[in-house]
């Protein structure tokens, strides 16, 4: 918003400014006005003028001669325990959530709370139904019961303190009746269909231009479905039922009025519909985790059809070319490849990202080019996974490090992760890692051919370091074959003084060619044992 002839923008209309420095007036022009020492308070309450001595005596001069609460975050201490004190009257508990906090605390200055109440037999609708139309159209705080049930009473606030506060409570009460008649007409209306008579009409509704409409986007989630459902063991009919009707609530009108009820209530009328309780709550938890730090699906059938649902996206889009650039991301694809990985890390799911990709891109029939599709997906999905891991504590050159081996599962790629953490804090780390480098460097520069006949290396110290590479191979086989890679570090680590003592005491380029190779052979065996959990070269000192 601009004012006057000046390009300055400001939010609101400015009638007054005040500028001060100490108790020293600053006279000049701020948007076409002339700044003083005046201020005014409350509209109603202390219209008058208001002298400013110094710019510290602020907030509690406008607090006790204006009846203006300067400090937002004053307003919103005094307005939440303003509502849980109302509540507490009617033997209830106020339900407040943060933006709607920051939102009535930025629409009054002098906030006075009204409990207000409504008719009981709207009780019977869903709790978030009422929540977010109490919420979203009236900002009121719903009030609940000690269980967590919602009780006929909700707390709004007034920017004055009215003489008549009855005519205000009156006033709210008859605007949510209609709010709350309309929701139930929804809910009864929307209750004259299932949800499964519903999937057909989601033909209509386009998801993406290349990748057809919604119903044949279930189509494809459904068989993704069915795919991990097989691979994690789960019930592969409760997995296709719950992906079928997944998106069918999007042709509901409760939804239609209320697009943050998505999932939430496909799982009341699932439920209704006497769908499978696993199926109902797989329609809501696919839309998990719904932002950063929210909880993942906690069924196993709702975290197949997270994934399904969230690969199917990445898949689909990026073959329709359309990758996300800089900060632009429409289709959310980042937060889509944070949940797959979120799904799968923190549920302990043992699946291979390459392959749910490939299955997933088998499903598509326009033109694109699978290798490029499959490799732009697979590596966009990892490099979230590397600010999940920074998040998580790690370092970026332990990611690295197991990077390095390519691990397609990401729960086995954090398994490797912890191992590696865990080992640089070993006093053989360093070294190890040093002498890692050092092989990687010899066998890269090296053009020199290498055999794995190691048999008749003269010197005992080489004679030593393969006995014990060798022995170390035979122990971490069936530790790897559990996935325990601490262990299988733990164990490497022992090879610190072999190794150490070869290097000191043999040459490994010398000019007996025959011996250079098997010299090579055996630290090709000791980088390739390393290898099996990470690539620990990679650790900075």
């Amino acid at each position: 918003m601009r004012w006057g002839s000046s390009n300055t923008e400001f939010v609101r209309p400015v009638h007054w400014a005040v500028l001060l420095y100490g108790d020293k007036v600053i006279y000049t022009d701020i948007l076409g006005l002339t700044t003083g020492s005046t201020t005014q308070g409350h509209r109603f309450h202390a219209p008058q003028k208001i002298t400013l001595g110094k710019p510290e005596d602020y907030s509690d001069t406008l607090h006790q001669q204006g009846k203006v609460i300067a400090d937002v975050e004053q307003r919103k201490d005094i307005i939440r325990s303003a509502a849980q004190h109302a509540a507490t009257a009617v033997n209830g508990i106020a339900h407040i959530e943060e933006d709607l906090l920051e939102e009535i605390a930025a629409l009054n200055e002098w906030p006075v709370p009204i409990t207000g109440t409504f008719d009981p037999r709207f009780l019977a609708l869903p709790a978030e139904v009422l929540i977010t139309t109490m919420q979203t159209n009236q900002k009121y705080f719903p009030v609940k019961n000690a269980d967590g049930s919602l009780l006929a009473y909700f707390i709004t606030f007034s920017n004055i303190e009215s003489t008549h506060p009855e005519s205000i409570q009156q006033g709210n009460e008859r605007v949510i009746t209609p709010r709350l008649t309309d929701a139930e007409f929804f809910w009864n209306q929307d209750r004259k269909s299932s949800l499964a008579d519903r999937v057909a009409s989601l033909g209509t509704v386009v998801f993406q231009e290349k990748l057809g409409t919604v119903a044949e986007k279930t189509e494809r989630v459904s068989k993704l479905a069915e795919f991990i459902a097989a691979q994690l063991n789960a019930d592969v009919t409760l997995a296709k039922r719950a992906a079928l009707l997944a998106k069918a609530d999007l042709m509901t009108n409760m939804v239609g009025e209320f697009g943050n009820l998505q999932g939430i209530m496909g799982r009341y009328y699932a439920l209704a519909d006497n769908e499978p309780a696993e199926v109902a709550w797989a329609i809501e938890e696919h839309y998990f985790p719904k932002q950063s730090g929210s909880p993942t699906a906690s069924s196993q059938i709702g975290q197949i059809i997270a994934i399904a649902e969230k690969i199917d996206t990445l898949t689909g889009i990026f073959s329709a070319g359309l990758i996300p650039t800089g900060d632009k991301d429409p289709y959310a694809l980042r937060r889509a490849a944070l949940g797959v990985l979120r799904t799968i890390i923190e549920n302990q799911l043992v699946l291979k990202i390459p392959e749910l990709c490939d299955f997933s891109l088998s499903l598509y029939t326009h033109s694109f080019s699978l290798a490029d599709t499959k490799t732009a997906v697979i590596n966009f999905i990892f490099d979230r996974l590397k600010g999940y891991c920074l998040d998580q504590g790690y370092t970026a050159d332990e990611f690295e490090a197991v990077s390095a081996v390519h691990p397609a599962e990401p729960l086995d790629f954090m398994q490797r992760l912890q191992a590696v953490q865990a080992f640089r804090q070993r006093p053989e780390a360093e070294s190890l890692a040093a002498a890692n480098k050092r092989i990687r460097n010899i066998l890269k520069k090296s053009e020199a051919p290498i055999t794995d006949n190691l048999a008749g290396l003269p010197e005992a110290v080489e004679q030593q370091l393969l006995a014990a590479a060798q022995l170390a191979a035979s122990d971490i086989a069936p530790l790897l074959a559990k996935h325990d890679y601490q262990a299988t570090l733990d164990r490497l680590s022992h090879l610190k003084n072999d190794v150490d003592a070869f290097f000191d005491q043999v040459m490994v380029m010398t000019d007996d060619l025959d011996l250079r190779a098997k010299r090579l052979g055996l630290l090709s065996l000791l980088s390739e044992l390393f290898l099996t959990c990470a690539d620990i070269a990679k650790l900075q000192s």
